[in-house]
C-alpha cells in the first residue's frame, strides 16, 4: 500500500512541477501579452498584417465578391436614377460608398482622431444611404 502511493507520488510529482511552470503558478497575475489591433500577426513579412489590415482586405474581398454572385444572378443589375442624378448599378454604389466611406475616415482622423468608432457608424449610415437612395 505504502509502495503504491510512493510510487503514484513519484509519477504525479512532475506533472504538479510541469503544472506549476505551465499556467497554474500564474493564475490571477497580469498577463503580459494581450489582443491589440496593431500588433503584428507575422514577423519578418514584406506587409504589416495586423488584425485590422487583415479584417479590411477580408471585407473588400468578401464585398467585390458578393457583388460577383449578384452580378452573375442578375446581371445588369437594372440601372437606377437615384438623388446625386447619376444612373448607377450595384458596383457603382458599392465604389461610391467605399470612397465616402474612405473620406469620412480621413476626415475624422484629420479632425478628431482616434477611437474610430464614429467615423464606422458613420461610414455604416453613408452605405446604407447610397445603397438605398443612390
Amino acid at each position: 500500500m505504502i509502495r503504491a502511493a510512493f510510487a503514484t507520488a513519484l509519477t504525479v510529482a512532475p506533472s504538479w512541477a510541469l503544472a506549476q511552470t505551465s499556467g497554474w503558478g500564474s493564475v490571477g497575475q497580469p498577463k503580459e501579452e494581450s489582443f491589440s489591433w496593431t500588433q503584428p500577426l507575422f514577423g519578418g513579412f514584406w506587409m504589416a498584417w495586423t488584425p485590422a489590415t487583415l479584417a479590411f482586405f477580408a471585407f473588400i474581398f468578401a464585398a467585390i465578391a458578393t457583388m460577383g454572385l449578384l452580378e452573375w444572378r442578375a446581371p445588369g443589375a437594372a440601372p437606377r436614377h437615384g438623388v446625386l442624378g447619376l444612373d448607377t448599378t450595384r458596383g457603382d454604389r458599392l465604389f461610391i460608398t467605399l470612397l465616402g466611406s474612405a473620406f469620412i475616415f480621413l476626415g475624422w482622423l484629420a479632425l478628431i482622431g482616434t477611437p474610430l468608432w464614429g467615423p464606422l457608424a458613420l461610414a455604416v449610415v453613408w452605405g446604407a444611404f447610397v445603397f438605398w437612395k443612390v
